[in-house]
């Protein structure tokens, strides 16, 4: 399998680090987040990746070339001209993406230990588009899934506002954690262009295709804040 890995975004939450660095090069116990999930990847026998760059990507374009991509192969998807967030990152990578075989997404900023086997089995048995990996988590916006694990809304947790695909009949409300088992049939189903959310796409979709949720209970950390770097030192070692 290819794995995309965004590691685009300007992490403005992340400053003042960010100020002069890409998030993706925070680092967490003396490693930095990219080498994490890179490692991480490779542990479940992905070695061929996708990277998008755009804050700072000189820099990670030399940490990459300085480590011998780590031995993997590695595609540079250049967003530097433009930030196009994680559905137009998507789409302006398809041409390392669209050779009929799933792929995995995953942010740059996310660390875990969630078995990619068991979730990438499930997305095969599902035939979907598009699985998504979420857990019982706190946070601040929610998806929400019916009995079969089927996306039918998302809520946002501090103002109550709500997407909904149909009437919410006691729907689960999971976090997302930023970790997608994709088909190529996703670009002949994404309707924007330029830059947009993933997200976004995936909560207009709901209401015609079937979009799966996995859930599952593996460590996993958004090391988007300063105090989450702390948080995630303790988690992984």
């Amino acid at each position: 399998m290819k794995a995309l890995i965004f590691a685009a975004g300007k992490g403005t939450r992340l400053k003042p680090f960010t100020d002069h660095h890409p998030k993706a090069l925070a680092v967490v116990n003396g490693v930095p987040l990219l080498e994490r999930n890179i490692k991480y990847l490779q542990s479940f026998g992905i070695n061929d990746f996708v990277i998008n760059v755009h804050h700072f990507g000189e820099q990670i374009i030399d940490f990459l070339k300085k480590n011998d991509n780590f031995g993997a192969k590695i595609e540079i998807s250049d967003e530097r001209k433009e930030l196009l967030e994680t559905g137009g990152g998507l789409v302006f990578a398809k041409k390392f993406l669209d050779f009929d075989e799933n792929f995995l997404i995953m942010n740059a900023d996310i660390l875990t230990d969630l078995d990619l086997n068991y979730f990438v089995n499930y997305h095969s048995e599902k035939k979907d588009f598009a699985t998504l990996a979420v857990s019982d988590r706190k946070s601040s916006r929610k998806l929400l899934f019916n009995e079969q694990m089927v996306l039918k809304g998302w809520l946002n947790v501090e103002t109550g506002e709500q997407r909904l695909a149909e009437f919410n009949k006691d729907f689960k409300s999971l976090a997302f954690s930023g970790i997608h088992c994709v088909n190529p049939e996703i670009f002949k189903k994404i309707k924007r262009t330029g830059k947009f959310s993933i997200m976004e796409e995936y909560l207009d979709l709901m209401g015609t295709e079937t979009i799966y949720g996995y859930e599952h209970s593996a460590k996993l950390i958004d090391v988007g804040k300063p105090e989450a770097i702390s948080a995630a030192e303790k988690l992984f070692k």
